[in-house]
């Protein structure tokens, strides 16, 4: 349904987290029974979760972690653990400096170049750790990266920007083209960011296996505020989702739904799933956890653009370890911890035995479910400083 915004000017309504509930199924199924391992270019992972690729989040540490778990964390190939042989002091710095100073720190920190061979030296400190090696870049240099990273021993390759296209104009530079890209390498392609059907699907066509949804959801992030862009993620997913489906009607291939940000507590990710996502890319969870590089804090991976940016460091504070953050045991009752559990609590609840079951969820509109009778925990919570 569309509304009107003025004369000539029409605008649908799109939903988020909050405004969404799921409803219960008719049958329901012990948890302990429940599949939600999640498959990327016929390789399977023990749990549909992948850690963004974040500075405050992902170093080659945590990457083992994350991967001995059964998920999948990306490591950001501009970030500081390839631009600084021990980013150690840099991460300290950042961690350290007051609110008022830290655009202007991360601005300096980020002008120290790549080095390509530190690139090559952190997939090898993360694939000697026995897991599985994810690494994202820019646009800008995935064309002369893919080859280095695959020899490398990266098992994806993961190409992101803000807002990411199939075709994209410019006079002043040659376009990346992810249709050469997928066919020159060998290891499975995922690119972001995308919030559209029509994008989503010309995206598929190129050959890339995972598409990572989102514009500006990030609790590090300020695109939406900054530009003026983005799409609530329920909208969104379900849209790239639907893109999936008719690729797949059509190709007999199906590419991976990656809900990217936004997702604050447990009820978020569950209803990511329900709207269509296979998989769900976390980076402020994940930056709570005595695993994470940033010492409690997460910044966006354009807060330090040196024109525009779109972005600022949070403080996460350290909640417990990464292992207790996606299996419990929780010891807060806010849904940031036992992720996993959580999920499958919810699809057993909903009577799915699988994630491409619960995709078929059926969801209301509900902007007073977490309100409802609520009084005295919100009244508690701001007690509490909450």
């Amino acid at each position: 349904m569309e509304f009107e915004l003025g004369r000539g000017k029409r605008a649908r309504r799109a939903y988020g987290f909050d405004e969404v509930a799921l409803v219960p199924g008719t049958v329901t199924i012990n948890p302990a029974e429940i599949d939600v391992s999640f498959q990327l270019d016929g390789s399977t992972f023990d749990i549909p979760f992948l850690a963004a690729a974040m500075d405050g989040v992902v170093d080659p540490r945590f990457a083992v972690a994350m991967g001995r778990l059964g998920g999948l964390a990306v490591l950001n190939l501009d970030g500081l653990q390839t631009r600084y042989e021990d980013p150690s002091e840099a991460l300290q710095e950042i961690a350290d400096t007051p609110p008022e100073k830290i655009n202007l720190l991360l601005q300096r920190l980020y002008t120290a170049p790549v080095q390509d061979g530190l690139i090559g030296q952190r997939i090898e400190q993360i694939k000697h750790g026995g897991v599985r090696c994810a690494v994202s870049s820019i646009p800008n240099h995935a064309e002369r990266r893919g080859p280095l990273v695959q020899e490398a021993g990266a098992d994806v390759l993961v190409v992101q920007g803000t807002v990411l296209t199939a075709r994209h104009v410019s006079r002043s530079y040659r376009q990346l083209s992810f249709r050469e890209l997928t066919k020159a390498l060998d290891i499975p392609v995922v690119v972001g960011n995308c919030v559209d059907y029509a994008t989503a699907l010309e995206l598929m066509d190129t050959g890339i296996k995972g598409l990572l949804v989102g514009v500006g959801p990030g609790a590090a992030c300020t695109t939406r505020a900054v530009l003026g862009v983005g799409v609530p993620q329920v909208t969104a997913t379900s849209d790239c989702a639907a893109a999936r489906d008719d690729h797949l009607r059509r190709s007999g291939e199906r590419v991976a739904i990656i809900t990217d940000g936004g997702m604050r507590i447990g009820g978020d990710v569950t209803k990511a799933f329900a709207s269509g996502a296979d998989a769900v890319m976390i980076g402020s969870i994940f930056a709570a956890t005595e695993d994470a590089a940033g010492h409690g804090n997460h910044w966006g991976m354009a807060t330090p653009d040196p024109n525009l940016p779109r972005g600022t460091r949070i403080r996460t504070g350290i909640k417990g370890r990464l292992e207790e953050v996606l299996f419990g045991p929780a010891h807060v009752d806010d849904g940031s911890m036992n992720l996993v559990g959580a999920l499958k609590s919810a699809m057993g609840v909903c009577g799915a035995r699988t994630i491409r079951e619960f995709q078929d969820t059926e969801m209301v509109i509900a902007p007073s479910i977490k309100t409802e009778g609520k009084t005295e925990q919100r009244a508690q919570r701001v007690g509490m400083g909450a």
